[in-house]
């Protein structure tokens, strides 16, 4: 006998995943639910780099399929929101003194153009002497060379809303405002326990879906039985917005520990990002450290000298990453997923994943669903539908 449920699935968290999983749920013709304590991108959907991108420097740690995916999904997003995600020229210089020669990036920009399939805008240029001193007052001192090429740029928390405006088009439910108080296996059921502050109510899935981000230990810690938890960290990542404008492009550069920063023009301003410090807060208590808000303008300083950055704004997110004894930027950054049963799972946790990779994410966390939800006829296909500013 069939058990009769509120909803097929309920989603927990209203990030960039948890938006992607309540749009592809619905479109799967799926009674979805989304559950958000705060508001839609209030944590670190809000608080990236603001970039939808293939992932160059992954090609070092051997990513590859990470990168192919993620310049699929850059080109799928350019496409279906054109007014959220823009194409925007990234000038890498490099310098005698840097980690990485020309020969090398020239490799790595080839590459990358070839998992794009050589598209028009994975395609680059080595730019010519004469052309460095117009380029908004970088260093030029010890540059051996430039390149450019193109990735994606979006509104990070805008992309989110208008994600979730699709799914409730399609017939999704958001709670925002809204906590899991708690949550049981009954059966063939998730008995879930909300509170809002119009009260509290329980109601019955048939699958659940744990996409908090930082959260998200938290929240699987609310489930009784307590779903597999893997050994991870949270990862602050800091921006710095400064006065003053970019105007020929994002500038990925070098910082003095190796590490890529990029110097982004944002909203008639400049944004630098990003930091990994290994952090053991509350996600909701992360701030920037003076030490990382030096860190970021030494390295503004350093590529940009004849400026004088006054910082207007800064702000910092968390991210999950797997643990290790590495530093954080050579982590493997692939999305992983954690389910309460092996074979035929009612559960999934989302763990890490990038925001350009969202869609594909969500899709593959419905597909471990696939056998447990139950059978419908599907309304769309998210690789099918546009998305328009919810603002």
């Amino acid at each position: 006998m069939s058990v009769e449920h509120d909803y097929d699935l309920v989603v927990i968290g209203g990030g960039i995943h948890g938006v992607g999983v309540a749009q592809a749920s619905a479109a799967a013709g799926q009674r979805t639910l989304l559950v958000e304590e705060r508001s839609l991108a209030a944590g670190t959907s809000s608080r990236s780099s603001k970039l939808i991108h293939g992932g160059l420097r992954y090609l070092e740690s051997g990513q590859w399929q990470l990168v192919r995916e993620s310049l699929a999904e850059r080109n799928l997003l350019l496409a279906l929101a054109p007014k959220l995600v823009e194409l925007v020229p990234f000038l890498l210089p490099i310098y005698a003194d840097g980690q990485r020669r020309p020969w090398q990036i020239r490799a790595g920009l080839s590459i990358y153009a070839a998992l794009a399939n050589l598209k028009r805008e994975a395609l680059f240029q080595r730019l010519p002497r004469r052309e460095w001193g117009e380029l908004d007052g970088l260093e030029l001192t010890g540059l051996e060379a430039v390149f450019r090429y193109h990735d994606g740029r979006t509104d990070d928390a805008a992309l989110v809303r208008a994600v979730a405006r699709s799914a409730e088009r399609l017939g999704a439910e958001l709670a925002l405002g809204t906590r899991l108080v708690a949550g049981r296996r009954e059966g063939e059921s998730w008995v879930l326990e909300l509170a809002s502050a119009t009260g509290e109510r329980t109601v019955r899935a048939c699958c659940l879906v744990n996409a908090a981000g930082p959260w998200i230990d938290q929240v699987s810690g609310r489930l009784r039985p307590i779903p597999p938890r893997p050994r991870v960290e949270l990862v602050a990542g800091t921006h710095v917005e400064l006065d003053g404008v970019l105007e020929h492009g994002v500038y990925y550069t070098e910082a003095s520990d190796g590490r890529g920063v990029f110097h982004v023009p944002w909203k008639g301003r400049v944004m630098v990002g990003t930091t990994e410090t290994p952090y053991r807060g509350k996600p909701e208590e992360l701030a920037p450290t003076e030490s990382e808000i030096e860190y970021l303008l030494a390295t503004h300083r350093r590529y940009f000298p004849t400026r004088e950055p006054k910082v207007v704004a800064s702000w910092a997110g968390a991210r999950v990453l797997p643990f290790a004894s590495s530093r954080a930027f050579d982590r493997p950054r692939e999305v992983h997923f954690v389910f309460d049963l092996p074979q035929r799972p009612s559960f999934v946790a989302v763990y890490g994943g990038k925001l350009t990779g969202y869609r594909l994410t969500a899709e593959k966390a419905l597909q471990f669903l696939a056998l447990t939800l139950p059978p419908k006829t599907p309304i769309a296909r998210t690789s099918e539908l546009p998305l328009e500013p919810a603002d």
